[in-house]
C-alpha cells in the first residue's frame, strides 16, 4: 500500500455563523493510499493557517509514493533535509499532522486504534477541564456565572484567563480584576473543582511573580505559561517565588526541549500538542520524558475535532496522565459537525476504541466549508476568549465604544 496524496484542506466558520478568532478556522489533512483508504490527520492554526497548510505541501514530498509501511522512514528522511525543523511551528505542525494521518491509516488497516500501535492502553477514560467557557466575560460575576453553567455540565476542572487585556506588565487595576475574577469563580464553584489559571505567556518575570503571589490563595491546581516564552529561564524564579505548579509545553516541539525545562527546573506539568510536536512518533518520544521523570502530562488541546481524537490515544497510554484539555462545549456547531465518534460525558473522555483514531470524517462537511480565508484580526488577539480582551456588542460582533485600546501596553 502507497501513500498516493497527501492533502492540506482548510476549513473554516461560515460566514453566517459567528466563531471566536481561535474557532474560526481549522487545518485537516486527507492523507490517500494507493487502495483508496483515506487517514486524517490536523494541524494548529492561530495566525498561521497558511503557513502551515503551506508547509504541509512540502513535506508531502518525502511522503507521496512511499510505502505506508515506510512511513516512520519518511519522517526520518524529512528530518534531514528540514534544517530549521527543530525551531519552526510550522515544519513540526505539518509534519504531525502527516503523521497523524499516516498511524490513523495504519491503525485501521490493522483493525487497531492507535492507542495499541504506541504503547498500551491503561485507561479507557479520561477527566476532561473545560476551556473557552469564558467568552463574553469580563466582569468577576460573569465569570462566575458561566463556571457554575460548566459545573452543572460536569465538569470538575476548568482553565481561564483573567488578566483582560494586561500585557507584559500588570498594572494594580489589572491585578485587582484578575484577583476579583478567580475569586469570584472560586466562591461559585467551591473547593472540589480544580481552577487552572492561564496566562497566555504574556507577563515580564516581575508581574509573572507578582499576579502568581496573589493568585496562589485560590490555591489553582495549575499556572499555565505565566513569563513570556523568551524568557523562560525566568520560570525558575517563578517557581521558588509561587506555591502554585507551572505547566506549560504547547509552544515546545520537541522531546529534547521537554527534556531541558524538566532538567532545568522550569516545569511542574507538560503540555504537550500532539498537533505541532511530532504526532505519534515524537509524541512517544516525549511520553517517554515525561514517565522517566514522572512529570504529569495534560495535552494542550485547543483547535479541532481530528486533534482531540488523536490526543484521546496517547492519554490512553500514559503512565502520567494527569487532565485532558477540551473547549468542545464551547465550539459553534460548524466544528461539532466535522467529525463523529467520540464525546465528551459529565467531564469525561471515553476513550475511542475503534480502529485508527476512532473517528469517522464527515467529508461533505469538510466540503461544505473548504475555505481560503486568511485568519481574522481583531479587535482581540486570535489565542484570547472572544469578549475578553474588549466588551462585543450584545450581538456578539463589533465592540461597544472604544473602551480599552488594542495596542501592547509599554
Amino acid at each position: 500500500m502507497k501513500i498516493q496524496t497527501v492533502e492540506p484542506i482548510e476549513v473554516a466558520a461560515p460566514a453566517d455563523e459567528l466563531s471566536s478568532p481561535w474557532s474560526s478556522t481549522v487545518i485537516l489533512v486527507k492523507v490517500t493510499t494507493s487502495t483508496g483508504a483515506v487517514g486524517w490527520g490536523e494541524a494548529p492554526t492561530t495566525l498561521m493557517t497558511h503557513p502551515v497548510r503551506e508547509s504541509v505541501r512540502e513535506v508531502a514530498r518525502f511522503y507521496e509514493g512511499q510505502s505506508l509501511d515506510d512511513h516512520v522512514a519518511c519522517l526520518r528522511r524529512y528530518e534531514i533535509y528540514s534544517f530549521y525543523r527543530s525551531r519552526s511551528m510550522e515544519a513540526t505542525s505539518a509534519l504531525s499532522s502527516v503523521d497523524i494521518a499516516c498511524h490513523d491509516l495504519v491503525g485501521r488497516e490493522l483493525g487497531a486504534p492507535i492507542s495499541r500501535l504506541v504503547g498500551r492502553p491503561i485507561r479507557d477514560r479520561v477527566r476532561a477541564y473545560s476551556n473557552g467557557w469564558y467568552s463574553d466575560c469580563i466582569a468577576p460575576e460573569e465569570f462566575a456565572e458561566k463556571a457554575r453553567a460548566m459545573v452543572r455540565a460536569g465538569f470538575r476542572a476548568l482553565k481561564f484567563d483573567p488578566f483582560g487585556d494586561q500585557y507584559r506588565v500588570l498594572s494594580a487595576e489589572g491585578l485587582a480584576a484578575a484577583v476579583a475574577r478567580v475569586g469570584a469563580v472560586r466562591e461559585a464553584v467551591g473547593d472540589s473543582v480544580d481552577l487552572l489559571i492561564e496566562y497566555h505567556g504574556r507577563f515580564l518575570p516581575e508581574p509573572a511573580i507578582r499576579a502568581g503571589r496573589a493568585l496562589d490563595e485560590f490555591h489553582p491546581a495549575f499556572m499555565e505559561e505565566p513569563v513570556l516564552p523568551e524568557l523562560c529561564d525566568a520560570l525558575a524564579e517563578f517557581r521558588r517565588s509561587v506555591k502554585t505548579p507551572v505547566a506549560l509545553g504547547e509552544r515546545l516541539l520537541t522531546a529534547a526541549d521537554f527534556e531541558s525545562f524538566l532538567s532545568r527546573g522550569l516545569v511542574d506539568i507538560l503540555q504537550p500538542d500532539i498537533t505541532n510536536s511530532g504526532g505519534f512518533t515524537y509524541g512517544r518520544e516525549i511520553a517517554g520524558v515525561a514517565t522517566a521523570r514522572g512529570a504529569p502530562v495534560a495535552y494542550h488541546n485547543a483547535f479541532g475535532p481530528v486533534q482531540t481524537a488523536a490526543t484521546l490515544q496517547m492519554d490512553a497510554t500514559l503512565p502520567t496522565f494527569f487532565l485532558q484539555e477540551s473547549f468542545e462545549a464551547s465550539w459553534p456547531d460548524w466544528k461539532r459537525s466535522l467529525v463523529r465518534g467520540y464525546s465528551i460525558e459529565g467531564g469525561e473522555f471515553p476513550i475511542p476504541s475503534k480502529p485508527g483514531l476512532g473517528i469517522e470524517v464527515d467529508e461533505r462537511a469538510v466540503d461544505r466549508y473548504r475555505s481560503e480565508i486568511i485568519d481574522p484580526i481583531g479587535p482581540e488577539p486570535p489565542w484570547v476568549i472572544a469578549g475578553t480582551w474588549v466588551r462585543r456588542s450584545p450581538a456578539g460582533s463589533g465592540r461597544q465604544g472604544t473602551e480599552k485600546s488594542l495596542q501592547p501596553r509599554a
